[in-house]
């Protein structure tokens, strides 16, 4: 069974070793399209594969597809230069390649993006011919025989690609009309860049349209975001209650409206909405954005201030020192525990 690993690069001298270096020994072949480096990229990737120039045209599912086109391998994997796999996943390669041999049409794996993990379609059949979809922000429609396997790959990428994506977005939105799914990254990119106005426009057009659910979830929340931050806590609260229509409850939206409650001086309530996000369940393997935090973390720390504002001091402590065995070295719990101490409230005190 015959692996293919296909990616495409654009100065990346910084990061593409390290990638490549973290899988190797798991792709039979590698494919690496340049898009126009004017670096060390084409170097780096010469002691690793084959290296092969696309002209760059302003689409990320067409350099793709074109990747994909090079290779020859029954399965073709994909890495961005700035992911990797970490070494304790190493061990898991022999029995993914055990996995292949059932010939699954797609496998998802799991994918580490600033805490968050959620699922990405990971290895494609070569025969089912997959194609990628969408000039930014691209994914593969699978379908068929349809596999999940742990094996965690981690994105190390820091800088955002805001102005590039929206130069993308605005022409493309010129020459066709957008999908759903691409009025959605586009109203969520909006949102990066700060034009909540366009955003709120753009989102609500993708909310009425009809859209994949998480999509739909995720847009209420981004919406929201974007109301906050032009109309205030009051006005942000609806698109999060509205995003209950679309599915269970994600323990990412429940924190967001303890934190308005929170912040319009209604802590009570606020405590109501930050319990039951504990009680959510992972929806992960669904595709969700959201960071496992939210599911205790991020509520205990709202428990404490809410506590601690109704005067119930030691019900704040205990919601502290839960925090204390999640995280001690977060930067917030390591100031509620020096405020905390400033105010003689510890285990064998509380006054």
């Amino acid at each position: 069974m015959k692996i293919s690993l296909c990616m495409i690069v654009k100065n990346e001298e910084k990061t593409l070793a390290r990638c490549l270096e973290s899988v190797r020994g798991l792709a039979d072949e590698v494919i690496i399209v340049d898009t126009g480096s004017d670096d060390g990229t084409p170097n780096i990737a010469a002691q690793y594969g084959s290296v092969h120039s696309f002209v760059w045209t302003d689409d990320f599912a067409a350099a793709r597809n074109y990747a994909f086109s090079l290779a020859s391998g029954d399965y073709l994997h994909w890495l961005d230069a700035d992911d990797v796999i970490p070494p304790s996943e190493r061990e898991k390669f022999p029995a993914l390649r055990a996995l292949l041999e059932e010939e699954p049409d797609a496998v998802l794996c799991p994918y580490e993006v600033g805490g968050a993990v959620f699922s990405r379609e990971r290895f494609l059949r070569r025969a089912a011919n997959f194609t990628w979809q969408g000039r930014v922000h691209e994914c593969i429609a699978v379908r068929g025989n349809i596999v999940r396997f742990g094996l965690r790959v981690q994105h190390c990428g820091e800088a955002l690609h805001t102005a590039r994506n929206l130069q993308i977005y605005r022409k493309w939105a010129e020459e066709e009309p957008l999908t759903g799914r691409d009025l959605f990254y586009y109203g969520r990119e909006l949102c990066d860049g700060g034009e909540y106005a366009e955003a709120e426009v753009v989102l609500t057009r993708f909310l009425e349209g009809g859209g994949w659910y998480v999509n739909q979830i995720e847009a209420c929340k981004t919406l929201s975001l974007c109301l906050l931050r032009t109309r205030g806590a009051k006005t942000s609260l609806p698109p999060l209650f509205r995003s209950l229509e679309y599915g269970a409850p994600r323990a990412s939206v429940l924190c967001e409206i303890a934190a308005r409650l929170e912040a319009l001086a209604r802590p009570r309530e606020a405590i109501f909405w930050y319990r039951a996000a504990m009680l959510c369940e992972s929806h992960a393997d669904e595709g969700d954005f959201e960071l496992p935090a939210c599911r205790d973390l991020v509520p205990l720390l709202g428990l404490v201030v809410c506590h601690w504002a109704l005067g119930e001091r030691e019900e704040a402590f205990a919601c502290h020192k839960k925090t204390e065995e999640l995280a001690p070295t977060h930067p917030s719990v390591v100031y509620n525990k020096k405020f905390f101490a400033a105010h003689r409230i510890s285990d064998n005190a509380s006054s």
